[in-house]
């Protein structure tokens, strides 16, 4: 076997194997370091479809995470206080299910990411980065100014959603839930890179004038794999919101988009597991490191240096001795 399948399959199991170790030691804390570690992977996974497929260096998608948050945030709210979301002209009540969340958090988060994207994607370079930053800074701000979900307090969710069949308040079911999610958008994903469509937006963005002499629009291959990026990054929010039982505007704010593109750039960009290995890591340092000093960021930023400058492949493209995912 090749030496990255392996190394993906040792790390994808590494999530269950030390769940679950930690509930034999019943160790929660843990339980719900794991689960962080998945939904944050899951946003990552959502970030290197734009990022590593098709090149999009976007500085916004905290736009995404903040968006499937607050989604989960508005309907649980009513949920939780019996009062409707709207009753004229039709009656939209709150819900605690954790699969009608999803679904309105990853269609919340397409909508925008068209809306994004069609604006976004006629620029390049420097100029994307900044105008999907300047969407992410704008949400923000809105949420700040929005006080009947908390304003720049944020808003506290009492009660924990529901999945059929499952006891969510138990930390090794809702792992369970996340680390599932997280598996079946890495088969999806995985699926989408090899298909026609993977191909040519990876074609794309290695040689757009070559795509589009052959009758494809590169625009058009960018749009799509950003709302897909979007969509996946809004169905991790809600489940990160749901793990904390709390959103606040901070999941819009440019530092989620910061961290979230660390997470692709640790593991590696343009790697199917990149992300699952940058958020791991990004987890372990912040739990070890920040124990120890508030300032543990520097230490991050420093690893972060080395690894842009020493090992473009990140964490899974140094184990497995290739310098980037295309060699």
């Amino acid at each position: 076997m090749a030496r990255e399948p392996l190394i993906n399959i040792i790390l994808f199991a590494l999530f269950p194997v030390t769940a679950g170790v930690a509930m034999v030691l019943d160790e929660p804390f843990i339980i719900t370091l794991m689960t962080k570690a998945a939904i944050l992977a899951l946003a990552g996974v959502g970030l290197n479809i734009a990022l590593g497929l098709g090149g999009l260096v976007s500085f916004g998608h905290a736009a995404f995470f903040g968006i499937g948050g607050y989604a989960m945030g508005v309907l649980a709210s009513h949920a939780q206080s019996y009062t409707p979301i709207m009753e004229t002209p039709i009656l939209i009540e709150g819900t605690k299910s954790m699969l009608v969340i999803w679904g309105v958090a990853v269609v919340a988060a397409a909508l925008a990411a068209l809306l994004i994207g069609v604006l976004s994607l006629r620029t390049t370079g420097v100029y994307f980065i900044m105008i999907t930053l300047a969407f992410g800074q704008m949400l923000y701000y809105f949420a700040i100014s929005w006080p009947a979900y908390g304003g720049e307090d944020g808003l506290s969710i009492y009660i924990r959603n529901d999945f059929p069949g499952l006891n969510t308040l138990d930390p090794i079911q809702f792992f369970a839930i996340a680390f599932t999610v997280l598996a079946a958008v890495l088969f999806i994903a995985g699926r989408l890179a090899k298909a026609p469509f993977g191909l040519a937006l990876s074609a794309a963005r290695q040689n757009p004038e070559r795509v589009e002499t052959v009758g494809v629009a590169p625009f058009r291959l960018r749009l799509v794999a950003f709302i897909i990026s979007g969509a996946v990054t809004g169905l991790a929010g809600a489940l990160f919101a749901d793990l904390n039982r709390f959103v606040s505007p901070t999941m819009f704010s440019w530092q989620t988009s910061g961290e979230i593109m660390i997470f692709v750039i640790l593991g590696g960009v343009g790697r199917l597991f990149g992300p699952v290995a940058g958020a791991a890591l990004f987890i372990l340092l912040e739990h070890v490191l920040g124990g120890l000093s508030d300032f543990w960021h520097v230490y991050l930023g420093l690893l972060l240096l080395l690894v842009v400058l020493f090992a473009r492949g990140g964490l899974i493209g140094t184990l497995a001795g290739k310098e980037t995912a295309h060699d």
